[in-house]
């Protein structure tokens, strides 16, 4: 159409007020980042035609790069991104090409990620996903960590992600440390599964209080327990779960373990260390506590996280992992933003009120 109004005229058209008469093409290669797109730019006897487009390379290859990061957040594998990119006339790209694009998303994965937190954040949930990466020539295994927390105002939001080797306490430590420099505070629980090392280190980072999750640990349990049996048991610890307080939980606890000892004994001696840390959500408010108990709350954000990172499976560096999970939780927690409140917010004001069940309250006056 651009041409057509230079010329005054349309390809095999008569006209009177035509200028100049069309002359063949020549070749032009339009070089970005993906690849070179081979272009057929018509040219005139007289004058010369550019197309516009060409000269705003800048916004063509930010529209590529684009679709390059939606496809690779998205969970498409850097085959399939490659066969993408050729479908749309370009050469091909290779997987080093697609990761120099997704480096782009880096800085906004890390304001995200190190966002300032500001005021009290009582509840804090973790959960740790283990991946792949390459290090050195040799594929290891590393621990991706999500830190997620709910705010007096009765929000939730993803905190945190931290890499490491390994879940020693050393590297607990020091995550936790970072979020406490981004200004987390108000900690009164951390709910996550028995981590290697975690609980002292939220010991020494928070002062906080530590909730076992009660899902792994009833895992835990019936591994001590023949299949057939499954379901018995847990119904009977379950018995726990159902009591009103901490005080009558803590009585049907260690009744319900008096009766399985005879048979499975290292079931009992399991719930006698761990009654403390499993029922510790029973101290506080009781609006709370169905999402206090366990890291359920995090499930469906694990997944979705398990999902992305299978398609790669091997990451080629801590970086990359970073990038792709940080740019998953950063798509997340938007959603979250614009959801109902998580958590009622009046029952925060009950935290370190001990919880007394009205039948035990009853005084008698004096007379």
């Amino acid at each position: 159409t651009d041409v057509e109004g230079l010329i005054g005229a349309g390809r095999h058209e008569r006209s009177g007020e035509r200028t100049t008469w069309r002359n063949g093409y020549r070749e032009r290669a339009l070089d970005t980042r993906l690849g070179t797109l081979n272009l057929r730019v018509p040219k005139l006897r007289q004058g010369s035609y550019f197309p516009s487009f060409l000269e705003a390379r800048k916004t063509s290859e930010q529209a590529l790069v684009a679709v390059i990061q939606e496809a690779w957040i998205g969970g498409v594998s850097t085959r399939r991104v490659d066969e993408l990119v050729q479908a749309m006339g370009l050469s091909g790209i290779s997987k080093s090409t697609v990761s120099k694009l997704c480096k782009d998303i880096d800085e906004r994965v890390g304001e995200f990620l190190n966002r300032p937190l500001t005021g009290d954040w009582p509840y804090v949930w973790l959960d740790a996903t283990y991946l792949k990466v390459r290090q050195g020539g040799r594929i290891v295994p590393v621990a991706a960590i999500i830190a997620v927390a709910a705010n007096t105002e009765g929000r939730r939001e993803i905190i945190g992600l931290g890499i490491g080797p390994s879940e020693a306490e050393t590297f607990w430590t020091e995550f936790l440390r970072s979020l406490r420099a981004r200004g987390l505070g108000g900690v009164k629980l951390v709910i996550s599964d028995a981590h290697t090392g975690l609980k002292a280190a939220i010991a020494r980072v928070f002062e906080a209080t530590w909730q076992r999750c009660r899902v792994h640990w009833m895992r835990n349990a019936l591994a001590h327990v023949s299949r057939g049996q499954h379901t018995v048991v847990a119904a009977a610890i379950r018995q726990a779960f159902e009591q009103p307080d901490r005080i009558h939980a803590g009585e049907t606890w260690r009744k319900v373990a008096e009766q399985l000892r005879p048979r499975w004994p290292k079931l009992a001696d399991l719930m006698e260390t761990s009654e403390h840390d499993v029922l510790t959500y029973m101290t506080f408010p009781r609006q709370h506590r169905t999402k206090l108990h366990s890291t359920n709350p995090i499930e469906r954000l694990n997944k979705e996280v398990k999902r992305r990172s299978d398609v790669v499976g091997i990451f080629p560096n801590e970086a990359s992992i970073m990038r792709l999970i940080g740019a998953v939780l950063f798509e997340a927690n938007d959603d979250w933003q614009t959801s109902s409140r998580y958590m009622m917010v009046e029952a925060f004001a009950q935290i370190d009120k001990e919880e007394i069940d009205p039948i035990l309250s009853i005084t008698t006056k004096a007379a």
